[in-house]
């Protein structure tokens, strides 16, 4: 494991100026890092303990980046929530509490330590392997759609009112279980749209398609009306009960029904921990995140859900609330992993 030598944990510890800290629990762990907690802990060279760590971002007095894994997760999860809430808190981990001293930084960190140099790796000769580096995001990619996951479960109320429940049209076809046809409003009067698609991708995020491109290419009754939150990954209408593959997705997308039908067998066989995870939403409420290969959806229970594909760059896919979708997202409520 690198950086877990004597020296290293010693020149980590020397004067540590702590800039950041997050999670590494199969809860809640940066998913820049991976799909899944397990997937997250080897890009760090970690074993995924069930408790999960703490990780103490920092600078050393030569201005060094080092990465401190601590065993403490109470520690930083209490520190986290102090900073969120606008409150000084001094983050000092015991030294019994350290796991490993890992040079360089997994995640990009926007500020430094006061009167040390600037951020840099530490000398080679300190470390036992090379310096961790945050994932590119650049271009599209995995780590840019798990964080454009990411900023539609924060954003979900932002993301949710550009979706009109009217573009999901009542299913035309007869039978239980079918899908509702593919149709919708015509927005392209509303130009801003391809703007806003722009302006995400230039933020960083996802953007999304028109409005009328959604419609036609993702189908579905629509959302419960009144029901609020934030997603940013396209959604499903499907049941954890539906024996097809594709029955409840979007007519003629492959994506979709891959994702549906990966999401659907998550539910007879439960994927790597982590994969699924539930948190707070308002109400009664539950926001839904769910990662496979080349995927991300976020959902809430009590309305749609959002997928992100890795095979189509900056596009947020969103499908309407159908009548399987409630059976759907409580099976995988009730599987997922939830924060202590």
């Amino acid at each position: 494991m690198a950086g877990t030598d004597e020296d290293a944990v010693a020149a980590a510890d020397d004067a540590l100026y702590v800039l950041t800290a997050v999670l590494l629990t199969p809860a809640k762990f940066p998913s820049a890092l991976g799909d899944d907690y397990p997937e997250a802990c080897a890009a760090l060279g970690l074993p995924p303990l069930a408790d999960g760590y703490g990780l103490v971002l920092g600078q050393d007095g030569e201005g060094a980046r080092w990465t401190v894994v601590i065993d403490d997760v109470s520690l930083v999860a209490v520190a986290i929530a102090s900073w969120d809430c606008g409150m000084e808190y001094d983050l000092s981990p015991d030294e019994r509490t350290v796991v490993a001293a890992l040079p360089g930084w997994p995640l990009a960190v926007a500020v430094a330590a006061p009167g040390v140099p600037a951020p840099h790796d530490p000398a080679p000769e300190v470390t036992d392997g090379p310096a961790l580096c945050p994932p590119d995001t650049s271009t599209w990619g995995p780590a840019q759609r798990r964080l454009g996951a990411d900023e539609i479960a924060l954003q979900w109320a932002l993301w949710r009112e550009q979706i009109d429940d009217a573009e999901f049209a009542p299913s035309r076809e007869s039978g239980a279980g079918t899908r509702a046809d593919t149709a919708g409003a015509d927005r392209a009067d509303q130009p801003d749209t391809a703007d806003r698609a722009d302006q995400g991708r230039e933020a960083g995020r996802p953007g999304r398609s028109s409005a009328r491109d959604e419609a036609s290419r993702f189908g579905g009754t629509g959302g419960n009306d009144g029901s609020h939150g934030s997603a940013e990954a396209a959604g499903t209408g499907g049941a954890a009960a539906a024996p097809e593959a594709g029955r409840d997705a979007p007519k003629g997308h492959s994506g979709i029904r891959r994702v549906l039908a990966e999401v659907r067998a998550y539910v007879d066989t439960p994927p790597p921990l982590g994969r699924v995870r539930s948190s707070f939403a308002p109400g009664e409420a539950r926001t839904l995140r769910a990662d496979g290969p080349g995927w991300s959806l976020v959902a809430r229970t009590d309305d749609i859900a959002f997928v992100l594909l890795d095979d189509e760059p900056g596009e947020v896919l969103p499908v309407g609330r159908g009548p399987e979708l409630p059976g759907l997202l409580e099976a995988l409520d009730k599987m997922a992993v939830r924060p202590l």
